[in-house]
C-alpha cells in the first residue's frame, strides 16, 4: 500500500478484519481481491488528474452569473469535476468523494479550507469501476460505493488516496449479487445509498423499466427491485425496506425523528405535465409507494389501470412538477443558513428529457413542519436552464459541507458549485 498516516493501517486491518473477514473473496480481476488482502496491485500508473484553472473554470465561473438565489446567497465554483453526480463529504476532513454513472470515482480535496478545491484525483483507479454512482459514508469514516451490482467499502479512504491508484477496499456485495444479473440495464442502474440511525446500509434499486411487464413483477419485488433495500454494513441480513418505488435517486434520514425520506422519478411519456415527481416518507419498513399501479402521485398508469394495487399505498407528501427528475437530497443541518431553511429539505432537479418544453435543471426546498410532515415546496435556486430552453447545467445532488454551506454536482458541465449565505441572519 502507497504511503498513509503511520497510524491508520493498524486501525485500518483492524476494522478491515473484523468488519468483513466474512465477506466472499472476489473473483474477478480487478485487483479488488488484492486490495483486500493490503497487497499492492503493481499498478504503476498515475492517478488521472483534473486541472482547476483553465478556460473552462472560468467558463463555469462565468455561467454562474446567471444563477438565481435568495437575497444574501452566493453561489461559486468548487471543483471542476467531469460527470459528477452523487457525492459524501468525509466526516472529519471534508474530503468530498464523488460518483459517476461512468466508470471513476473522485476524491475532491480542500487543503486550505478556503472552500474551493485544491485538486480533484481520480480515487481507487486500480479497481474497475462499473457505474459507480452511489457513495456514502458511515459516521467511523467508511466510504462504501455502490455500483450498478456490487458495493464496495474503502476505511480511511481520504488517507489512502492520497498515495496513488492502490487503496484498502473491501467487498461487502460481490459482482452480481445485488441484483440478478438478468436485471442489469443502462436504464435505471444509478444507485444511492446512506447509513441510516439503525447503523445499515440503505440502497435504492430502480427497475428497469419504464413501466415493467406483469410477468417480471414478482421476480422484481422478490429482488428488492422498485424499492430499497437495507443490510448490515458487511452485507449481512438484507431486507427489502420499501416497494413500489419506481428509480429513486435521492435519499436521507430527518435528524430529528431519524426517519427515511427519498425522491422518486416517475412515469414517462404520459404527457407533458403528467405523472407528478415524488418526495416520500418511510417512517417503518414494509409499506408499498404504488409503482407499477401509480405512475406518480395518484396517476394511474395505463399498463396496470385494470389490476387492483396492493392494501394501504402511500401517497408522496410532496408532488413535484411532472418530469423535472428530483434526484439527490439532503436534510439541511447546518447554522449558516437562516433559520427558515434549518431543518428543511435540499432537492436536485435534473431537468426534464422528454418534456416537448424542458423544466426543471434547479434546487427546490421543502419544509419540514413541527409534525414531521413536508410543507409546500419552492424554487431554491434556479438559471441553468436557459428561457430558450437549453441546459447550462444540470443539478445531481446536494450535500452539507462542515461549514454549513451546500455543495450541488452537476454531471452536464462536469462540476460542484458552492452555495453560502452571507446576509444578515
Amino acid at each position: 500500500m502507497n504511503a498513509t498516516p503511520k497510524l491508520l493501517p493498524f486501525a485500518v486491518a483492524t476494522l478491515c478484519a473484523a468488519q468483513f473477514a466474512t465477506l466472499p473473496a472476489v473473483q474477478a480481476a480487478d485487483n479488488v481481491n488484492t486490495l483486500s488482502n493490503f497487497q499492492q496491485t503493481g499498478n504503476t500508473t498515475p492517478p488521472e488528474t483534473v486541472p482547476q484553472t483553465g478556460p473552462r473554470a472560468d467558463a463555469l465561473r462565468d455561467n454562474l452569473k446567471q444563477i438565481k438565489l435568495p437575497p444574501g446567497f452566493k453561489i461559486e465554483l468548487y471543483a471542476v469535476v467531469p460527470e459528477a453526480r452523487h457525492m459524501a463529504i468525509e466526516p472529519s476532513t471534508g474530503v468530498v468523494f464523488v460518483g459517476t454513472r461512468k466508470n471513476r470515482v473522485w476524491q475532491v480535496t480542500d487543503r486550505t479550507k478556503r472552500r474551493v478545491a485544491d485538486d480533484v484525483v481520480s480515487f481507487a483507479s486500480s479497481v474497475t469501476f462499473k457505474v459507480p454512482n452511489g457513495v456514502c459514508f458511515s459516521p467511523d469514516g467508511v466510504l462504501y460505493v455502490v455500483e450498478q451490482n456490487r458495493v464496495l467499502a474503502f476505511p480511511a479512504a481520504q488517507f489512502f488516496g492520497e498515495g496513488g491508484p492502490d487503496v484498502a477496499a473491501a467487498v461487502v456485495v460481490p459482482q452480481g449479487k445485488l441484483i440478478p444479473t438478468q436485471f442489469e440495464s443502462f436504464n435505471h442502474g444509478a444507485r444511492v445509498c446512506r447509513i441510516g440511525p439503525d447503523k445499515k446500509l440503505y440502497i435504492a434499486l430502480g427497475q428497469p423499466w419504464n413501466v415493467p411487464p406483469k410477468d417480471k413483477l414478482a421476480d422484481l419485488d422478490k429482488n428488492g427491485l422498485a424499492g430499497i433495500i437495507r443490510m448490515d454494513q458487511n452485507g449481512k441480513n438484507r431486507e427489502i425496506y420499501a416497494h413500489g418505488v419506481r428509480n429513486s435517486v435521492g435519499m436521507d434520514f430527518n435528524p430529528k425523528d431519524k426517519t427515511l425520506w427519498f425522491t422518486d422519478n416517475q412515469v414517462d411519456g404520459m404527457g407533458d405535465d403528467t405523472p407528478p415527481g415524488e418526495l416520500n416518507h418511510a417512517p417503518k419498513p414494509g409499506e408499498n409507494f404504488g409503482f407499477p399501479w401509480y405512475g406518480g402521485g395518484k396517476v394511474r398508469t395505463e399498463e396496470y389501470k385494470d389490476s387492483t394495487p396492493p392494501a394501504g399505498i402511500v401517497f408522496p407528501q410532496v408532488e413535484f412538477a411532472a418530469h423535472a427528475a428530483d434526484l439527490g437530497m439532503s436534510f439541511y443541518t447546518g447554522k449558516m443558513f437562516p433559520a427558515k431553511y434549518q431543518g428543511g429539505i435540499f432537492d436536485a432537479e435534473h431537468g426534464s428529457w422528454n418534456r416537448t418544453k424542458p423544466i426543471g435543471a434547479r434546487l427546490m426546498f421543502i419544509p419540514i413542519k413541527d409534525d414531521g410532515t413536508a410543507g409546500t415546496a419552492e424554487v431554491f435556486a434556479e438559471g441553468w436552464l436557459t428561457p430558450n430552453g437549453e441546459y447550462m447545467g444540470r443539478p445531481v445532488d446536494v450535500q452539507q459541507l462542515q461549514d454549513g454551506s451546500l455543495l450541488v454536482s452537476d454531471d452536464y458541465a462536469g462540476a460542484i458549485y458552492r452555495i453560502s449565505y452571507t446576509g444578515a441572519k
